[in-house]
């Protein structure tokens, strides 16, 4: 299912590594590591060096690594995907389901 997002801040980051669209970013400009922090989430992809728009304010879209209830609180997966949370650091909660892998999930960013 297709999101929407409302973003109250977008930082310009270049990439210091691949990013693919949606995952969870860190101030680095790095893809967020499992359990890590993340400033934010990317709202193109982007390719080494290049400057990605990061939604780090309001609401983004994240891409679900399993399934997520409403209202779940959030912590980064494998490869920058959303996962409930459970030992790592709270990035956001869940504005809405996601049935399994790969869905969209609008995310009220937690600052960090």
């Amino acid at each position: 299912m297709a999101v929407s997002n409302i973003s109250q801040l977008t930082l310009g980051l270049t990439a210091t590594t691949a990013i693919t669209q949606y995952a969870a970013v860190t101030a680095t400009g790095a893809v967020a590591t499992a359990a890590g922090n993340a400033v934010g989430f990317a709202a193109t992809a982007g390719a080494i060096g290049s400057r990605v728009p990061v939604v780090a304010g309001g609401t983004g879209i994240g891409i679900a690594g399993a399934a997520i209830a409403n209202g779940a609180l959030l912590e980064v997966g494998a490869a920058g995907a959303v996962v409930t949370k459970s030992a790592g650091v709270p990035i956001g909660r869940a504005l809405n389901a996601a049935t399994g892998a790969g869905d969209q999930v609008e995310v009220l960013i937690i600052t960090n």
